[in-house]
C-alpha cells in the first residue's frame, strides 16, 4: 500500500571510493580515485540517471584515520568538487557542507551562491556547527562551549541569507543599448552586526534560476532542532529504527511550527547503506571482502555490543556464537545498534558475517537482493519515518550503478519514486518554497 507520497532520493558523495574505508582496494576501484575528479563527476551523473535530488558532501575539519590501511573519507574540498561536477550534471542538486564555527558568513554567502549561478539553481547548503577540537587547532582555535557555537550558527545562517538578498531580482540590467548594466538602488548594503559575526554586504552575485541557495542541517539534539526548524529545508539524519526516525522526524517539524513555517517545508532524510547482490549470501560475501583488514579488530566492540566483552573474541570469527555465550548476550544500552547485531547473532551467522551485515555501519544496511533495500525504504517511508532517504554506497565504481538499475526500478514500480525531474532547481525537487534573502518569518533576533 502506498500513501500516494513519493519519497526523495540524496546520494552521498565522499572520498571517490565508497562509504566502506576499504573501497580504495576493491577490484575495478582506481586507488588513484581520491584526486579524481573525473571519477566524482562519473558518480554523479549516474546518479542523475536515478533521478536523484542531490549531491550530499560531508566534510570534516580535522578528519583523523589511520591511513596505513584506510582511505580518508572526505572529498579533497567540497565546493571545488561541486563546481566541477556542475558543469557536467544537469538537473542534480548539489549539497555540501559548511562550517559556521570556521567560516565567516561573507565567504559562505559568496561561495554557495557563486555555486548556485553555476549550476542554475542546484546548490544548498549543510550549514553545521563543528565541535571537535582537531579541527579547531587546524584553525589555531579552542572550541567554544555548544551555546556559543550555536548563537554564532544563526548568526552566520541569517546573514548569509540577507546577503543573498542584497542583490535585488530585478537589479542586473544588463542593457546594451542604453549602457546601464545594474541599478545600484537595488543593490543594498546589510549592515548586519551579532554578537560574534557581521557583515557590511552587499554580495555582488545577482540570483539564481532558484533566487538563493537551500538551507541543510545536519545537527541533533534540541539545538540542531532549532536550528533546523527555523531555516532548513532539509535535514541529514543519523538513525537506526522506525521509531527514532520517527520521533526525530517529529521534532523538527515542531521546532518549524515553533518558528511559524508550515511543518512540510522541512524534510528529513534518513541514512541508508545498502549491501545488495544476487543473493544474500553474495551480499554478504561483498562485504565479507572489503572487511577484510578492518573486521578482526572490530570483534571487541561487537562484544561491547553484546554485553560480551570478556567472551567474544578473534579467534571465534569464523563461528557463530556459542548457545553459552547467547544465553547472556543482550543489547548495549549505549548502542542503538546493538539490538540489530544480537538480532543477527541470534539467527545463528559467524562472527564475520554479523560485521558484513553492517551492524556497526552509521546507518542500517539492508543485506540481499535489491528488492530487501527497496523493502527497507518503503517500510520506513510508509510508517512516516522520514521524507526520503541520503544514500551511502558501499563501492562507488559499481554499486550506483547497481542502486540505479536495480533498486530505483523497484521504487518506480511501487509507485514510490518519480519517473523524472518534474523541475530544474533543487527547490523544485525538494517543494521547497520560494525565498530571497532571510525568510521574514524567522527574522527576529535568536533567542
Amino acid at each position: 500500500m502506498t500513501t500516494g507520497k513519493q519519497m526523495i532520493l540524496g546520494m552521498h558523495l565522499g572520498n571517490g571510493y565508497g562509504s566502506q574505508s576499504s573501497a580504495w582496494r576493491a577490484p575495478g576501484v582506481d586507488p588513484a580515485n581520491y584526486t579524481s575528479f573525473d571519477a566524482q563527476v562519473r558518480y554523479a551523473q549516474a546518479a542523475e540517471r536515478g533521478k536523484f535530488a542531490f549531491l550530499f558532501l560531508p566534510d570534516f575539519l580535522g578528519e583523523q584515520a589511520d591511513l596505513t590501511r584506510e582511505s580518508l573519507m572526505i572529498t579533497l574540498e567540497p565546493m571545488m568538487t561541486l563546481a566541477a561536477i556542475a558543469r557536467e550534471t544537469k538537473r542534480i542538486g548539489l549539497v555540501a557542507t559548511g562550517s559556521t564555527t570556521f567560516n565567516e558568513p561573507f565567504n559562505i554567502a559568496r561561495q554557495f551562491k557563486a555555486l548556485d549561478v553555476m549550476s542554475h539553481g542546484r546548490a544548498g547548503w549543510n550549514a553545521v556547527t563543528t565541535s571537535d577540537p582537531v579541527a579547531a587547532a587546524n584553525y589555531g582555535r579552542a572550541i567554544a562551549p555548544r551555546p556559543e557555537r550555536y548563537q554564532r550558527a544563526h548568526e552566520t545562517i541569517q546573514i548569509a541569507q540577507a546577503l543573498w538578498g542584497s542583490w535585488g531580482r530585478d537589479a542586473w540590467v544588463k542593457d546594451t543599448k542604453t549602457g546601464y548594466f545594474a541599478d545600484p538602488a537595488k543593490i543594498q548594503p546589510v549592515n548586519l552586526q551579532g554578537e560574534y559575526v557581521a557583515s557590511r554586504g552587499p554580495l555582488s552575485i545577482p540570483p539564481s534560476e532558484q533566487g538563493q541557495p537551500v538551507i541543510f542541517s545536519a545537527g541533533g539534539g534540541g539545538n540542531g532542532a532549532e536550528l533546523a526548524g527555523r531555516y532548513a529545508s532539509g535535514v541529514i539524519g543519523a538513525v537506526f529504527t522506525i521509531e527514532d526516525s520517527r520521533n526525530q522526524r517529529e521534532a523538527l517539524r515542531e521546532a518549524a511550527r515553533r518558528a511559524g513555517r508550515d511543518p512540510d517545508e522541512v524534510k528529513f532524510f534518513a541514512g541508508v547503506m545498502p549491501a545488495i547482490g544476487a543473493t544474500k549470501r553474495e551480499a554478504l560475501d561483498r562485504r565479507v571482502a572489503l572487511g577484510e583488514l578492518a573486521t578482526p579488530a572490530r570483534v571487541p566492540y561487537l562484544g561491547a555490543m553484546l554485553n560480551l566483552p570478556a567472551t567474544l573474541n578473534v579467534s571465534q570469527l569464523d563461528e557463530p556464537l556459542t548457545p553459552a555465550q547467547l544465553a547472556v548476550a543482550s543489547p548495549s544500552p549505549f548502542d542503538p545498534r546493538s539490538v540489530r547485531a544480537l538480532e543477527v547473532a541470534r539467527e545463528g551467522w559467524t562472527i564475520r558475517d554479523i560485521l558484513a551485515h553492517g551492524v556497526i555501519d552509521y546507518h542500517p544496511t539492508p543485506v540481499g537482493t535489491a528488492s530487501v533495500t527497496a523493502d527497507h525504504m518503503q517500510e520506513w517511508f510508509e510508517a512516516g519515518a522520514c521524507d526520503g532517504f541520503w544514500v551511502s554506497i558501499d563501492i562507488n565504481e559499481d554499486g550506483i550503478d547497481t542502486f540505479v538499475e536495480e533498486v530505483v526500478p523497484l521504487l518506480q514500480e511501487r509507485g514510490l519514486y518519480h519517473e523524472d525531474y518534474e523541475g530544474t532547481t533543487l527547490r523544485d525537487h525538494l517543494g521547497a518554497p520560494a525565498q530571497y534573502g532571510l525568510d521574514p518569518r524567522i527574522a527576529a533576533p535568536a533567542e
